[in-house]
């Protein structure tokens, strides 16, 4: 008997500590794992939902949406996240980028269960084209530059290493950000 107790509290505890690093969306079900990094707890993985507009699959294809999420124009990236969540500043993600350099632990989600995750999503610019699935991802700030330009935060492989930059005009005076019409992923952050 007190050996069936020890189990069933052991199970109580996992369950209770496992649902702390998950996150449900009560709007349409997906799950999502999250991470706490310097006080603010993180999505560890893109957004799934599906806006009314200005959301799409990679390539046109929903088979892509577990492995990647979706790509979101930059407006309709504004208003995505969950109640309760936001996207976040390129502040925000420059204090990520600080910790996981620093750490050096960005890994793939299955790597490293304290790891932001990233999933090499690619995007599609303004013309349409989709590219660079597997190769790089890119994320969305709600940091606005002008009428036709925002900042993201990009992390891309090249020749096996990674390059990871935000647009930001705090660090380089010319920089402009990219067309708020190209989809990229979407990582929120709670409120």
């Amino acid at each position: 008997m007190k050996k069936i107790l020890l189990v069933f509290m052991f199970l109580i505890v996992f369950m209770g500590l496992s649902g702390q690093v998950k996150f449900t969306d009560n709007r349409d079900g997906n799950v999502y794992r999250i991470i706490t990094v310097v006080g603010a707890t993180w999505m560890a993985e893109n957004l799934k939902y599906k806006a009314k507009s200005g959301a799409f699959y990679f390539d046109n294809d929903s088979n892509n949406i577990p492995d990647y999420g979706m790509l979101y124009e930059w407006k309709t990236a504004l208003n995505s996240c969950p109640s309760g969540w936001h996207l976040p500043s390129g502040t925000e993600f420059q204090t990520l980028v600080n910790y996981f350099e620093q750490k050096e632990t960005w890994g793939k989600i299955a790597a490293d269960p304290s790891s932001f995750g990233i999933q090499l999503g690619g995007m599609q610019d303004y013309e349409g084209t989709f590219s660079e699935m597997d190769e790089s991802c890119y994320y969305w700030t709600s940091t606005e530059y002008d009428r036709s330009n925002a900042e993201y935060f990009s992390y891309l492989i090249i020749d096996d290493k990674p390059i990871i930059d935000i647009s930001r005009k705090e660090d380089m005076v010319d920089i402009h950000g990219t067309e708020k019409t190209n989809k990229y992923s979407v990582r929120c952050l709670k409120d």
